[in-house]
């Protein structure tokens, strides 16, 4: 399932504007968006060690619960929700997610037990569910492919920096607490970071268009060029392993289930990592005897994710220049596989921070990288349902991940038998990639043979 290279390949001036255009107008609004997202989704995380756990009375398996229990709504409604923006256009229902899932956050602000709690979680992935495939959907509907890695890297990049400028801002709206109407400071973070999701819905139906043609910042020659690449992909794509077969097409795919599992492990670990990241954090005082305030515990927490931005920018730089290979996918999770677990055995909180740091170097190279794979041979309602499908399947590890960490931390009294499930699940990731990729080749030379053999008959 090699992509062929992009570098040697001429482009005009024409191409070249088009993409720049799309990089600076569109795709910073979109990880704009998925920015907002992500701090919504694991906002749990952040108020959990500091003050939601003691005044809510949960245990680590109840908090692993209710932060997993967000992926259910998104396995019950992903696949559905991609399909109606697939119909309705992303401009409109992008809005709609967002708006829906900032009203609900907001609710957090005053959830007085774990059954509230568990219950908004779920409705939290109800209103969220689609927005991130239909977010890949979207930029794969502007970008042509030898230029989505780059786009899609661009996007991820919301993804890393979320944890870098969101810990520390949840750090400290944590502060103030009693600022407004005597709120604790986790409710108060709640109410912070759910409005902006509200805002940046309403300016998604003025700033986001369905398709190139009715951008207006686009001139016709470059609406001209990247209508033109699109539909020659996607008839590329239809003549081969498109859409015809629609929904059967995805999901009578063994790529799409296989990659499914891939991303299942890289899922688990990364959901691991943000849910319960803080609270390793916060247990540095019994483990090291170090004390860290609110805003410094932010800072720590944002610490992995900086380097993991970076790796994240030059790895995909490199797939983009070589076209994406099976070790732009496989050797991260290898090594984020190997190095999770150490984490827990390391003697100082900066050495724990330095080798958790590696484990997301590896998740964040590897994912970008990754969702170029299936709008390669899908296209039309047989993409929208096969990334939805990726992506629904692959977050239950989402909901398996916090609750599984959890509850093992509950039985054994420490995270290092969670961090080993989570570097079994990641290496498992590695493994799947090698396999998809050697059946992928030999179906393609099977293919080529067949077409040879038919050739030769026909000549006879």
């Amino acid at each position: 399932m090699d992509i062929p290279a992009t570098r040697g390949i001429p482009t005009s001036a024409v191409e070249r504007s088009a993409i720049r255009k799309i990089a600076t107008r569109i795709v910073p609004f979109v990880a704009l968006m998925f920015f907002i997202n992500f701090l919504d989704r694991t906002a749990i995380s952040f108020a959990a060690p500091n003050g939601l756990e003691a005044d809510l009375g949960l245990t680590a398996a109840q908090f692993g619960f209710a932060s997993g229990v967000f992926f259910i709504g998104y396995l019950v409604l992903e696949v559905p929700s991609n399909l109606a923006l697939h119909k309705f256009g992303a401009r409109v229902w992008l809005a709609r997610i967002m708006i829906t899932w900032g009203i609900v956050s907001l609710l957090f602000t005053w959830v007085q037990n774990y059954p509230q709690l568990v219950g908004l979680r779920f409705l939290l992935g109800v209103a969220e569910a689609g927005f991130f495939p239909g977010a890949i959907l979207f930029l794969s509907t502007w970008v042509p492919a030898r230029h989505r890695g780059k786009m899609l890297a661009l996007f991820y990049l919301a993804q890393p920096l979320t944890s870098v400028i969101g810990s520390p801002l949840a750090g400290w709206l944590m502060t103030h607490e009693g600022l407004l109407g005597g709120l604790e400071g986790w409710r108060f973070m709640f109410l912070c970071v759910s409005i902006p999701a509200i805002i940046v819905g309403l300016l998604c139906l003025v700033v986001l268009k369905d398709k190139p043609s009715q951008a207006k910042w686009l001139d016709e020659d470059e609406k001209t060029w990247l209508e033109g690449a699109l539909a020659a992909e996607n008839k590329d794509k239809q003549d081969g392993h498109g859409a015809k077969g629609g929904l059967k097409a995805a999901f009578g795919s063994g790529r799409v289930w296989m990659l499914a599992g891939v991303y299942f492990g890289f899922i688990y670990g990364l959901y691991a990592l943000s849910f319960f990241l803080p609270t390793i954090i916060d247990g540095f005082q019994q483990q090291f005897g170090t004390t860290f305030d609110l805003f410094q515990k932010g800072l720590i927490t944002a610490i992995p994710y900086v380097p993991a931005a970076v790796v994240l920018y030059f790895w995909s730089r490199d797939a983009f220049r070589r076209g994406v290979q099976v070790w732009h996918i496989a050797v991260p999770a290898l090594v984020g596989g190997l190095s999770i677990p150490v984490a827990l055995y390391m003697d100082s909180p900066a050495a724990t921070v330095a080798v958790i740091a590696v484990t997301a170097c590896a998740i964040f190279a590897a994912l970008p990288n990754f969702w170029t794979m299936p709008t390669r041979f899908l296209s039309g309602a047989a993409a929208a349902a096969g990334v939805a499908l990726i992506n629904t399947l692959g977050n239950l590890g989402g909901f398996a991940a916090p609750y599984i960490t959890g509850a093992l931390k509950d039985a054994t009294g420490g995270y290092q038998l969670p961090m080993f499930v989570v570097g079994f699940f990641m290496l498992l990731s590695s493994v799947l990639m090698v396999v998809l990729a050697r059946r992928s080749k030999g179906e393609l030379t099977g293919s080529i043979r067949r077409v040879e053999s038919e050739r030769a008959e026909s000549r006879a």
